[in-house]
């Protein structure tokens, strides 16, 4: 690859228009200067602008794709689920396009700053920095990864028009970001900056998907205890509390993160669009004992809608990435019935007001899925829970190929080096 390391965009202070993977290589910020001109000084701007990018590039929808494909959501009252996963998948979709421009375009910020720190002496803001950016980029990749599989690998910026990778490479390049960040971040001033603790997080969640069960279970042990379980009142209407690890806090001005205004309908006192709602099927998950009920739930004027993002059309709210209920989940999954995960989930499942279950070995997978089910509901999990344990197609009712992403049909006209998902 060709390095393109002699221009480096400046954090809070560049715009730039990504139109694809492939031509946006080829573009130059208006506000570009030569890495000899970055200094120290310059760190925070560029952490800042850093930030941004990861929150705002991929758009609002890619923060909710995996439950809109997930089946626990529809996009009108007549409609269903699948009608919903099908108008999705196209190679035309709007919102699959969003998704993998976004994932490039703050991918190659993240790369820039990786480039500049390398470039720097040692200290204390510039390794944050850096590892801050090992973990957006690994967390970057997993978001590639888990929707079309294999995926053009950029350790570095470049002129060139890349090719996919497999996607085994692509895991093992998630995990190597994700030991240098760990070597690098310690605590962070709250949740809404990247810590250590993210970093395991995500290492838990990595492993999980990959069969890697004992490193999964390891990591999200460690996280158990030091984080605690809390309320949906505290965790979704911004409160502070013991069980966020990182969050997005999504209150810069140009910020186009509002997932409320998707799920509220106009009939909510702060209104929203109200684009997709909950199916009966869904709203019955829930029992009049589940804690977590009327905090993921709000029924207005006779539509059920989600709940966690309460501002509608009137602010932003966070976008959590990490929690340690997902870790209790993790553990749960992970350890298996007999090995300490049935203690783990039946843990969770009282603290939000429900009775044990004991279920047996050939069902335990699907007690745990179902606690994900309505535990992570609205928060990106669905759809791929069910594609990497094998379900998705049986439960959903889609194609097999339809278990990954199509590639946008128009980063395949602008890069012939891509090939196109199968039966897309």
């Amino acid at each position: 690859m060709k390095n393109f390391r002699k221009y480096i965009y400046m954090g809070l202070f560049m715009t730039l228009l990504f139109g694809s993977c492939a031509d946006r290589l080829d573009l130059y910020s208006h506000s570009a200067m030569s890495p000899d001109a970055v200094t120290p000084d310059d760190i925070p701007a560029l952490r800042m602008g850093m930030y941004n990018n990861m929150q705002n590039d991929p758009g609002t929808h890619n923060f909710i794709l995996f439950d809109l494909l997930g089946g626990d959501l529809q996009g009108g009252a007549n409609t269903s689920p699948l009608n919903l996963i099908n108008s999705i998948l196209s190679p035309l979709q709007s919102i699959i396009s969003r998704g993998w421009n976004g994932y490039y375009s703050s991918l190659y910020q993240v790369n820039n700053i990786i480039a500049t720190c390398e470039d720097l002496p040692e200290s204390a803001t510039r390794n944050l920095a850096l590892g801050e950016a090992y973990y957006f980029r690994a967390l970057t990749y997993y978001n590639l990864v888990t929707r079309w599989g294999d995926v053009p690998l950029l350790r570095e910026n470049t002129l060139e028009k890349p090719f996919r990778a497999p996607k085994e490479e692509v895991w093992q390049f998630i995990e190597e970001n994700l030991v240098e960040a760990g070597k690098l971040l310690g605590d962070a001033q709250s949740y809404y900056y990247v810590s250590k603790d993210a970093v395991t997080a995500l290492q838990a969640r990595v492993f999980l998907t990959q069969g890697k069960k004992p490193q999964a279970a390891t990591a999200a042990e460690s996280l158990i205890g030091k984080y605690a379980l809390d309320s949906f009142e505290k965790i979704f209407r911004k409160a502070a509390n013991t069980e966020i690890i990182f969050a997005f806090e999504n209150l810069s001005e140009e910020s186009s993160i509002n997932i409320s205004d998707l799920f509220y309908s106009y009939a909510h006192p702060n209104k929203g669009q109200g684009n997709y709602r909950l199916p009966q099927e869904t709203v019955n998950l829930f029992t009049s004992q589940d804690k977590r009920r009327n905090m993921t739930i709000v029924n207005i004027a006779g539509t059920d809608c989600v709940n966690k993002y309460p501002s509608g059309q009137t602010g932003r709210d966070p976008v959590i990435i990490s929690r340690v209920a997902e870790m209790y989940l993790i553990s749960a999954e992970a350890k298996g019935l007999n090995n300490g995960g049935l203690d783990r989930l039946n843990q969770l499942r009282v603290h939000r007001g429900l009775s044990p279950v004991s279920p047996s070995e050939s069902d335990f997978l699907d007690a745990v899925l179902k606690e994900r089910q309505m535990e992570l509901l609205g928060e990106n999990f669905r759809y791929y829970d069910l594609v990497r344990t094998g379900k998705a197609v049986a439960e959903l009712g889609i194609l097999p190929y339809q278990t990954v992403l199509p590639i946008p049909g128009n980063e395949l006209q602008r890069n012939t080096n891509l090939k196109p998902n199968p039966d897309y």
